[in-house]
C-alpha cells in the first residue's frame, strides 16, 4: 500500500505496555532526584493505558483537529473537512468513521 492512496482503515497503535515497562525499569534504578518525575510519568501512562481503541482514535482526531487550529463542533462538516486537510491520506469513509468515534467518546 503506497502513501499516495487514500486509506479506509486506521489502526490504533497501542504500545502503552512497552512504555509502562520502560518507565518501571527506569524508576527501579533512578536516583532520588529523578524519581518524582518518573513516578508522575508512570501514573500518567498507566491512567491512559486502559483506553479502548475508539477512545484512542477519538483522542487522535481531537489532537489532529487541535493541531490544525480547528476549535468548532467536532460533529460538524467543518470538522470533517479540517480532519481531511490535516490528514490528506484519509479517505472520506475513514474520516467519517473517525469523526463518529470522536463524537461517541467525548473527553
Amino acid at each position: 500500500m503506497g502513501f499516495d492512496r487514500k486509506h479506509d482503515c486506521v489502526p490504533a497503535i497501542r504500545d502503552s505496555d512497552i512504555v509502562i515497562a520502560a518507565l518501571r525499569e527506569a524508576l527501579a534504578g533512578a536516583p532520588a532526584e529523578e524519581r518524582p518525575g518518573l513516578e508522575r510519568a508512570l501514573a500518567a501512562v498507566t491512567a491512559t493505558a486502559d483506553a479502548t481503541e475508539g477512545q484512542v482514535r477519538a483522542r487522535w482526531v481531537r489532537s489532529r483537529l487541535a493541531d490544525a487550529g480547528f476549535t468548532g463542533d467536532i460533529a460538524s462538516i467543518a470538522a470533517l473537512k479540517a480532519l481531511r486537510r490535516a490528514e490528506p491520506q484519509l479517505s472520506l469513509l475513514a474520516a467519517v468513521q473517525l469523526q463518529k468515534q470522536a463524537v461517541a467518546h467525548p473527553e
